[in-house]
């Protein structure tokens, strides 16, 4: 019996250090490199720019491009992440870099703090009660983090439903609008003070008087 509790206690805290070392091993990937700091870091910067402009693999907005490659590298640095997802789901809405909503789910998943992230639906689906939030467990002390419940009805008060993708496919709207409020107010630096798909779009919509309930 106390072998068995001394095999227990080793697994668990071979377990914690490993979760410590893959903590630890995220948040230096994620450390900030400021592209402007120095000449020399510039100027390799420009270089793996000007090679990425060349390249047919890149989206258009990057190819021919190497001013716009060098925001892509700079962003990718700041989050700890590569250059080509960068180029591939960040893009231009009114004016503003906008992560695709599956970019916002991924920067989640690989968030260092969190594990176990995980969008949950609720509600019946085609009802006003049909929704969505996404939740996440604390490496470093388990705690379970919930974000906002995004329902139809809220969409439809807050007068996202004008945007005709609320309508064709709303099952992908409630998912990346329950990432992107669980990211704005658990881990807003993942975003890297970016908006997410959809949220340009619905910032241009009128809300609706909210119901009364007297």
């Amino acid at each position: 019996m106390a072998e068995k509790q001394m095999e227990m206690e080793l697994e668990e805290a071979t377990e914690k250090k490993k979760e410590k070392a893959e903590v630890a091993l995220a948040q230096a990937n994620m450390t900030t490199v400021n592209p402007y700091g120095s000449k020399e870091r510039f100027n390799e910067l420009w270089t793996k720019a000007q090679y990425l402009a060349k390249s047919d693999l890149v989206p258009d907005n990057y190819k021919g491009k190497p001013a716009n490659c060098l925001i892509a590298l700079d962003t990718a640095d700041r989050i700890g992440t590569s250059p080509l997802f960068v180029m591939e789901q960040l893009t231009i809405v009114r004016g503003r870099r906008s992560w695709s909503g599956q970019a916002c789910g991924m920067l989640i998943q690989n968030y260092p703090k969190f594990k176990d992230v995980e969008l949950i639906y609720v509600g019946k689906e085609g009802e006003e009660s049909w929704g969505a939030y996404v939740k996440a467990v604390r490496r470093d002390n388990g705690k379970e983090i919930k974000g906002t419940t995004v329902t139809m009805k809220m969409a439809q008060i807050e007068g996202w439903t004008s945007n005709s993708k609320w309508k064709s496919m709303p099952e992908q709207m409630l998912a990346y609008r329950a990432y992107a409020f669980f990211a704005r107010v658990h881990c807003a630096d993942a975003l890297n003070g970016f908006v997410v798909e959809g949220e340009p779009e619905d910032a241009y919509t009128t809300p609706k008087e909210a119901p009364s309930f007297e």
